[in-house]
């Protein structure tokens, strides 16, 4: 059977950097091909190819039966290739119907079919089960409802070959279900899907076939129904891992960051927490639930009130910023690009950015004395430079995520507040932070981790608190409660105790949990 579209041989060279060495890649119609590997594999640069932002070295691609070549995304798009990035690409003063059809309007005499593409909108999100407005600006959407429109953006195309990088990431459990079914549909309709994320327990779910790449190389591939999850994750990272959650024995100590009746007008609403020392606590709740405003309400980027505020029981109101740097609590923001880095700037400032005194001699910033701290951390995370004079956004996700943490220990921050700490990054990254976070805990140190991923958590953290409308839950153990109970409170479905009497048994195991009880 002929593919619907074929790449053969594929290399590309970035100077000395070969970032594709002789990849192919097949996808039939009403087919959904998994491309997985590590960030740096080589998955965004192959499907920059695809849409014509770089061209290949060498290699052909054939689209349909027919040689394809194409110069930029928009004749990629003509041609029936679309693809939804993982960054937001959106036009945010515009309507959600103008950022649907941005490129390819609907006009007659060079004016605008506005109510045409807004009753078009409407069918396309009906078909997705998502209740947004056509006619409402994007820069009133929440993330999960931004990712929607993107999704839509590219349904809007016709497109015969869609690729999604990283879909779900933004989406709560309900939406990911209903993108899942929309998914299942275009399959049925001959679409080919090429579809790239790290949770690997979605790859059975969605999958038909996979490939996996690794170092710029294609070194795996097959029915997804034959593959488990440990195989991926071997062939991504070339050696085996044996547990993908470490757990260590952490002794907990006194509280180090104790807080009560947190509000702010960002929708934060009578928190309060509390964090010892040597202690995971996890924040659970679905998308939109107000965890990250909670995080930015305590670490005082948003205004906010609180009736108690003690780090090493010390009071510290209002909270501000500075405050809390001064008083050794760090946060590492959701939003990585936009908020937890100085994309343009160099490795070593910005790990050195919140600790201007440690790199300094007599008040004088000492590049000596940052190149050490930077070299340090740098050999102590793993994070993979050419220097630390390499700016941030010449580095894949995960190495990225590194020096934003990095910074926190360059800090020595007593509390750590994580929020999302390995969104968008791949299995190999995920597992040398979640090794870190656990060295934190050993070392005396509070953590707090916000995490859309359920198995995260449980594999993680020593407690638990479950976020609904900007109110948190009482603190729970890891061992009284289980992701049903998570999410009934979540829901809103129960708003009291959900711990079991049976804490040795949980009812739901997450995925990949090998942690011991």
């Amino acid at each position: 059977m002929q593919p619907l579209l074929e790449m053969r041989n594929i290399h590309k060279a970035f100077g000395a950097t070969k970032a594709l060495q002789g990849v192919d890649l097949r996808v039939h119609s009403g087919q959904v091909h998994i491309l997985v590997g590590e960030n740096g594999a080589g998955k965004s640069t192959l499907m920059k190819i695809l849409t014509g932002v770089h061209p290949p070295d060498e290699g052909e691609i054939f689209f349909q039966g027919r040689p394809y070549a194409v110069s930029n995304p928009k004749e990629a798009l003509r041609a029936g290739i679309a693809m939804i990035y993982q960054e937001f690409n959106l036009a945010l003063d515009l309507p959600v119907h103008a950022n649907l059809f941005l490129g390819h309007e609907l006009s007659s005499f060079g004016i605008m079919r506005a109510q045409e593409q807004q009753i078009l909108t409407r069918k396309i999100f009906a078909l997705l089960e998502a209740d947004i407005d056509p006619g409402a600006p994007v820069r009133r959407l929440g993330v999960a409802q931004r990712q929607l429109v993107e999704i839509a953006r590219a349904l809007s195309c016709n497109a015969k070959v869609i690729i999604m990088d990283e879909p779900t990431a933004a989406l709560s459990d309900k939406e990911t279900r209903k993108l899942f079914e929309t998914i299942r549909s275009l399959r049925d309709q001959g679409v080919g899907i090429i579809y790239i994320s790290h949770y690997l327990e979605e790859f059975g779910e969605i999958g038909d076939v996979y490939t996996v790449l690794r170092d710029g190389e294609k070194v795996g591939s097959g029915d997804i129904a034959s593959a488990t999850p440990q195989d991926l994750i071997q062939m991504m990272v070339g050696r085996k891992i044996e547990e993908l959650y470490p757990r260590h024995e952490r002794v907990m100590g006194d509280v180090l960051l104790s807080v009560r009746g947190l509000r702010s007008p960002n929708g934060t609403e009578n928190v309060s927490l509390e964090v010892r020392a040597g202690e995971i606590v996890g924040i659970a709740g679905l998308v939109g639930a107000g965890r990250s405003e909670m995080m930015r309400a305590l670490f005082g980027l948003d205004p906010a009130q609180v009736d108690e505020l003690q780090i090493q029981r010390v009071t510290v109101i209002p909270p501000t910023p500075r405050k809390m740097l001064r008083h050794h609590v760090g946060l590492l923001s959701e939003d990585r690009a936009g908020e937890g880095l100085a994309q343009t700037l160099s490795v070593q400032t910005n790990i050195t950015l919140s600790i201007p005194k440690k790199v300094s001699r007599f008040g004088i910033v000492s590049s000596s004395k940052g190149r050490e701290l930077t070299a340090r951390l740098i050999h102590d995370l793993g994070i993979k430079v050419e220097s630390p004079d390499q700016k941030i956004n010449q580095l894949s996700g995960g190495n990225q995520q590194k020096v934003a943490l990095a910074r926190l220990l360059g800090a020595e921050a007593l509390v750590s507040l994580l929020d999302e700490p390995t969104r968008g990054i791949d299995v190999g990254s995920k597992v040398e932070i979640y090794r870190l976070i656990d060295a934190l805990a050993r070392e005396g140190k509070g953590v707090v981790m916000v995490s859309s991923y359920l198995p995260e958590l449980f594999g993680m953290c020593d407690s638990l608190y479950v976020m609904a409308r900007g109110r948190l839950s009482r603190k729970y153990t890891i061992h009284e409660i289980d992701p049903d109970g998570v999410m009934a409170l979540a829901t809103g479905l129960s708003k009291g105790d959900n711990s079991k009497e049976d804490n040795s048994n949980p009812r739901v195991r997450p995925v990949f949990q090998n942690r011991k009880n």
